[in-house]
């Protein structure tokens, strides 16, 4: 079990895999697609590997994981079919991991600027976290398409950063190796929760403490006496 403390007065959380388990209901859409294409459905288990890089590479993952990429698909045509199927059931299944809501209200009730950092569309970000009531918490959210580069380039999280107010003593914490790249190249310390969606194990993935659960991760974050005056 790590031990990390982290000193801060900003968390920034990735969404799919760390925040909320999305994985039943991204499943059900991409066999949604696969249906079409009278190929047999993907386990959960498999799916929840290649969850984190965006809606486009899940569908080609999955794709390649049943047979290939038809030559003579539309890829365009399978992401609407992916996109429509999954934003109708969007929140049937998917929940906030145990003890996630818990944590929020804490670092809420004592001032901690939250922001999520998301490579899943934004529209669908906003129509997942108003459908779990998790939004009213986090004062910015930015999805995969709302700047011209998501996770990993640091634009992603700098953004973030900037409209939470350029605090910097900040953590991200996410589930894959997408969320570390992105925390070093935005120069701030990363934490992963070893349940996520990573193929590898969250103890290989170079972060700067590993959380077992959301319990955990509130013990491994200690909330600034002093924070900085936000905009």
């Amino acid at each position: 079990m790590s031990k990390k403390i982290f000193h801060v007065d900003t968390v920034i959380f990735d969404l799919d895999g760390t925040l909320v388990d999305t994985a039943p209901d991204l499943c059900a859409a991409m066999n949604h697609v696969l249906e079409g294409l009278r190929r047999p459905h993907l386990e959960l288990q498999a799916v929840r590997h290649m969850v984190g890089h965006g809606v486009r590479k899940l569908i080609e993952t999955g794709l390649n994981a049943t047979g290939g990429i038809p030559q003579e698909r539309d890829m365009d045509a399978e992401q609407a079919l992916f996109l429509t199927h999954y934003r109708h059931n969007i929140a049937r299944l998917s929940q906030p991991f145990p003890g996630a809501l818990d944590l929020i209200k804490r670092l809420k009730d004592n001032d901690i600027a939250l922001g999520l950092c998301t490579n899943k569309p934004q529209d669908l970000t906003v129509r997942l976290l108003d459908a779990l009531d998790l939004h009213p918490y986090f004062s910015s959210v930015i999805g995969g398409d709302t700047l011209p580069h998501c996770k990993p380039h640091p634009m992603h999280i700098n953004q973030v950063l900037h409209e939470l107010g350029d605090q910097r003593d900040a953590l991200m914490v996410g589930d894959t190796q997408t969320d570390v790249d992105a925390a070093r190249a935005s120069d701030i310390p990363v934490a992963v929760v070893s349940f996520g969606y990573s193929a590898r194990p969250a103890i290989d993935l170079g972060a700067d403490g590993v959380a077992e659960s959301f319990a955990h991760l509130s013990q491994m974050i200690k909330i600034k006496t002093h924070r900085k005056t936000r905009r």
